[in-house]
């Protein structure tokens, strides 16, 4: 438990000491083994992260979190066959869980089936409202399918759960680019830039859309 806590406070050589503490006392403890291979993955230290999963999956073949955490290794060394298996696996045993279907719709978004990437990433919305990044991911996969109005409604939404971020207001200036409105998309490339000033496409696309520095725009 105090690993745990460690490793959501960033503290991750501690938290993975006392991983191995719990491991040495419980060599049988099949949590320990994927909380460690969280941290292992968050580190990029992918073969231990993937040892650490797989000993935890020898242990209890049903064990959601751990075919997750695999299903996200195999998602960052692009094996999106495996990734998908691993995800598809981790959400029939965990029906309710976001990060699944986030990331699931993400290999989806990937391979280019955008389809079954939206349905993931709805479903990700539906169990945990109010987050940006699976409205973002929806938004790009709508505007990968040349659905411009259903990207900006999400990026709306996107933009409003979190001002902060920069990949949300640019998404937002060229789905508003694309429905012709300027001043939306003026002020969204403007918002970005902002947050983010050395940022090359939100420059070119307020300069692309005619955007005037120092003048203001409405983002809503």
């Amino acid at each position: 438990m105090r690993g745990a806590a460690l490793g959501q406070a960033g503290k991750s050589e501690e938290a993975l000491l006392d991983f191995n503490k719990a491991i040495s006392l419980d060599p049988n403890y099949g949590q320990a083994y994927a909380n460690r291979g969280l941290i292992y993955r968050q580190t990029k230290r992918l073969d231990q992260a993937m040892a650490d999963y797989e000993r935890a999956l020898s242990l209890d073949a049903n064990y959601a979190p751990a075919y997750l955490g695999r299903g996200m290794v195999y998602k960052t060394r692009r094996q999106p066959q495996q990734a998908l298996a691993d995800f598809n696996k981790a959400i029939s045993l965990a029906p309710d869980s976001a990060e699944a279907y986030y990331n699931r719709g993400l290999v989806y978004q990937g391979e280019k089936q955008h389809e079954f990437a939206i349905n993931d990433f709805t479903a990700a919305n539906g169990l945990v409202p109010q987050q940006a990044e699976p409205l973002l991911a929806r938004a790009l996969s709508y505007l990968a399918l040349d659905k411009p109005k259903e990207a900006a409604a999400d990026l709306d939404e996107a933009v409003q759960d979190d001002p902060q971020n920069p990949q949300a207001s640019l998404t937002r200036g060229l789905a508003y680019e694309r429905l012709g409105d300027k001043t939306k998309a003026a002020g969204s490339y403007g918002r970005a830039i902002n947050l983010r000033p050395k940022d090359e496409t939100a420059r070119n696309g307020f300069d692309r859309i005619g955007g005037k520095p120092g003048q203001s725009y409405d983002t809503f």
